[in-house]
């Protein structure tokens, strides 16, 4: 797969910026995961300080696809782990974006997938089970609708409708 760089992405569409429809996540993720760049069909899941419906998620086969995960932006947990991590990897997943936290820092970074997320936290989360599947998100002041696509890189993350090519 051809890499594409989010600022070349930003530059072609600068129109589709200006209108909305190329969405540029405001910079508030580390960058996790040996994967440093990573792009695909969006998945999404919301849930508050449990990763039920994560590991749920990932457990199916990603076939390259990114999960985007709105954790409502808690810093008190966190919603994914080394153990998810590597399942994401041997099922295909070509990254995670986490509203929230993760953990197992080192692990996840030995996998060969794309994570972003807010911070690293120690804490696991709560397993209810309580949360949405492929609904519509608002991570990092951006409307993000499963089916969408979404490029990751170490100068951002960008969501558009459909997959984009320069």
């Amino acid at each position: 797969m051809t890499r594409l760089a989010t600022t070349d992405l930003c530059d072609t569409y600068g129109e589709h910026v200006k209108e909305g429809q190329l969405r540029v996540l405001q910079p508030v993720f580390q960058s996790y995961g040996s994967r440093r760049a990573f792009s695909g069909a969006i998945a999404t899941v919301k849930v508050f300080e449990d990763n039920v419906l994560v590991r749920a998620t990932l457990e199916e086969e990603g076939h390259g696809r990114v999960l985007v995960v709105d954790g409502g932006g808690s810093l008190r947990c966190a919603l994914m782990g080394g153990n998810l991590a590597a399942l994401a990897q041997s099922n295909g997943w070509s990254g995670v974006v986490v509203n929230g936290c993760v953990r197992d820092v080192d692990e996840i970074n030995r996998c060969d997938i794309g994570v972003r997320a807010l911070a690293a936290h120690p804490l696991k989360s709560n397993k209810k089970g309580v949360g949405e599947k492929n609904g519509i998100v608002y991570v990092a002041g951006a409307r993000i609708v499963a089916g969408e696509w979404c490029c990751a890189d170490a100068d951002g993350v960008i969501v558009a409708p459909t997959e984009l090519s320069l």
